[in-house]
């Protein structure tokens, strides 16, 4: 069985009478990547600033590599770091001094050899002598997650790292946080609004809403808890008859366009349903199916529709 690298147990965090982190429980593996996924307020980015020190929780406690982060702070930062979209560093300095400056609080060895690595992995090296202040939101992305790697942590907090990261920067930071995890068995808390991201690269999901746990499971298991599959069908013209045989057998359906069909259907109904819509006398042109994806399960969490 995989070392539990962190161990949240009821944490929380109030603002006045506002409950943003509400008693949640959890834990991340060696090895590991747990997505964090929740609408806007629910707690996620209050949660990754109370395990990074920066904010104080109200109850609860939180160990590292076996160590209660409250009394031995210190030791558990030296073996963490944090990377986060809505994080800065200092902007009247330029990226190697701010990097540099990290690099020595880390008491990193051979400072300067890696942070040109961390630089030339990342495509930042032209980034080094400009203020940070000048740089553009992907590139602040960028250098963000060179600082959060440089003392090489065996668990990295990462929040939004891709926001604002051109779709080539994103795919090639993505497979480097692959490559870091298999090649250092690197354990990662990941919270993005990217569902394909998170299906990707996360081996658990854990929902929040409200501040609150409200799911927790792999990516494909959350995505088995909806039923239903979207079967899209484009036809030749539509028919009274079809639209007989879709109230007769109760789907729930629509006509996105003219000659276009959506119908919510399980998959092991799929292929009767489209033997009885060939019988109404339609031509079928084109036919696609839609299986249930962690952004459905996103959105109907969201919606408190399951």
């Amino acid at each position: 069985m995989p070392e539990t690298v962190l161990e949240v147990k009821n944490l929380s965090k109030n603002y006045g009478s506002f409950k943003a982190v509400d008693g949640i429980s959890f834990s991340v593996p060696r090895g590991k990547i747990v997505g964090f996924l929740g609408p806007n307020g629910a707690g996620k980015t209050t949660t990754i600033q109370i395990l990074s020190g920066i904010t104080l929780q109200n109850g609860g406690s939180i160990s590292y590599f076996g160590r209660d982060f409250a009394t031995e702070r210190e030791a558990c930062l030296q073996r963490i770091n944090m990377t986060s979209a809505f994080n800065t560093l200092m902007g009247r300095i330029s990226v190697w001094e701010n990097l540099f400056v990290f690099a020595e609080l880390y008491q990193v060895t051979n400072s300067r050899q890696k942070i040109k690595a961390l630089l030339e992995q990342l495509e930042a090296n032209d980034l080094a002598n400009r203020l940070y202040k000048d740089l553009s939101s992907g590139q602040k992305t960028r250098v963000n997650l060179v600082k959060a790697l440089l003392n090489d942590p065996e668990l990295l907090l990462m929040d939004e790292p891709t926001a604002s990261l051109d779709p080539d920067i994103a795919d090639k930071t993505l497979t480097l946080i692959e490559e870091l995890r298999n090649e250092r068995n690197l354990s990662i808390l990941y919270t993005s609004h990217n569902m394909n991201e998170i299906t990707r690269i996360c081996d658990e999901v854990i929902f929040l809403d409200h501040g609150k746990i409200v799911a927790q499971d792999t990516p494909l298991n959350l995505t088995k808890r909806i039923s239903a599959a979207t079967l899209r069908v484009v036809f030749d013209a539509r028919t009274d008859a079809l639209d007989a045989l879709l109230r007769e057998k109760h789907f729930e359906h629509s006509y996105p366009e003219h000659a276009t069909v959506e119908v919510k259907a399980t998959e092991q109904a799929i292929p009767g349903l489209l033997f009885d819509m060939s019988k109404t006398g339609i031509w079928i042109e084109d036919i696609e199916i839609r299986k249930p994806t962690l952004e459905d399960v996103f959105l109907q969490i969201a919606r408190k529709e399951i």
